[in-house]
């Protein structure tokens, strides 16, 4: 994220606040800023009078709030780092008749050579509050946003250039299917690529396969990819290896895959511009993917799309336990995936 650079970058050239408030459903980044304070903004032998790391859980805000207010030892600041600081929502977001939150007190009057961090993951304080006022005046307030599933492919081409790799659009979304969302996990596997492989390489579906053990050919975009072009011995086959490996090709993600494939094909299907750049946009695709929805929309009419997802949401209902007779979730794909390419 961009914002995430630019804090860290402020911080290299000497631009320092007195409060940073990390908040936000997306910990990556909180982690990122946090991290980079705690390691770089005192040398090593100042550390020791003067970084404090606090977690939310064991220390009240009155505590961390009376450490903010002392001054450091032979340096120009000293650091404290609440992480985990939303276990202190409680405190940080108390109202007082006719008396200010101890927090909000503090942002008007920050201690100018303490530098106060405060990770506060998976939650967000409301813009409206005086307290979030006080400390947007006074310090800096991030918000790390959650990322959608289809701007993560993106995110890792970035990431990856950043570190002198190039990426194929396939084994981005390969790198997507199968860790989610999750910066932090998949920003780990890439660092593990970037060990193996020269820098300067490009990843390729195979590189993925290899150091990651992700399957390139046995894996839900395969899957996808040849319903879409009605390949059903192919279709048949990587079913076949998800039954065999049920653990790590949950039902449920497969659904939901299709599901959204599906979905995105009916939307493809409406459209008046159909030229790689406006689908692509209209979907929220890579422009890599555009000729799937294009071969799959010469194979599946508006009116076949709009009943495979009828039985895709049968489908979900059944692996959950209703009306399925009992039958493994391998079965159930076999006769999803016949119910959709008859």
């Amino acid at each position: 994220m961009e914002e995430a650079n630019r804090i860290i970058a402020d911080l290299q050239k000497g631009t320092i606040k007195p409060i940073y408030f990390l908040m936000g459903e997306e910990p990556y980044y909180i982690d990122q800023i946090s991290s980079y304070i705690e390691q770089n903004l005192l040398k090593e032998e100042e550390k020791g009078f003067n970084q404090t790391v606090l977690y939310g859980r064991d220390v009240k805000l009155d505590e961390v709030l009376s450490q903010a207010k002392r001054y450091p030892m032979m340096a120009e600041h000293q650091v404290v780092i609440v992480k985990e600081a939303q276990d202190l929502s409680r405190e940080i977001l108390a109202t007082y008749e006719g008396k200010k939150n101890n927090l909000e007190a503090y942002a008007e009057n920050p201690q100018k050579t303490t530098v106060l961090v405060f990770c506060y993951k998976y939650k967000k304080l409301d813009k409206r509050k005086k307290v979030y006022k006080n400390i947007a005046k006074a310090g800096l307030v991030f918000e790390g946003k959650k990322l959608y599933e289809n701007q993560v492919g993106d995110w890792i081409r970035k990431a990856m250039t950043s570190r002198g790799y190039t990426i194929e659009p396939k084994a981005a979304h390969m790198l997507v299917e199968f860790l989610g969302t999750d910066l932090g996990r998949i920003s780990n596997e890439l660092d593990k690529l970037t060990i193996v492989m020269p820098k300067g390489s490009t990843i390729n579906p195979a590189t993925i396969e290899q150091n990651i053990g992700i399957s390139k050919d046995f894996n839900n975009f395969e899957l996808r990819k040849a319903i879409g072009t009605r390949d059903v011995v192919k279709a048949h086959r990587i079913i076949n290896y998800f039954s065999q490996n049920p653990k790590d090709n949950p039902m449920v993600l497969t659904i939901t895959l299709l599901f959204g494939f599906f979905q995105s094909l009916m939307t493809y299907h409406g459209l008046p511009a159909k030229d790689k750049n406006s689908v692509a946009k209209a979907l929220k695709v890579n422009p890599y993917f555009v000729s799937e929805y294009v071969d799959a929309a010469k194979n599946y009419p508006m009116k076949k799309v709009s009943q495979i997802i009828n039985l895709l949401r049968d489908a979900d209902v059944k692996s959950k336990g209703v009306g399925a007779y009992n039958l493994s979730q391998g079965d159930l794909l076999k006769e999803l995936l016949v119910r959709i390419m008859n």
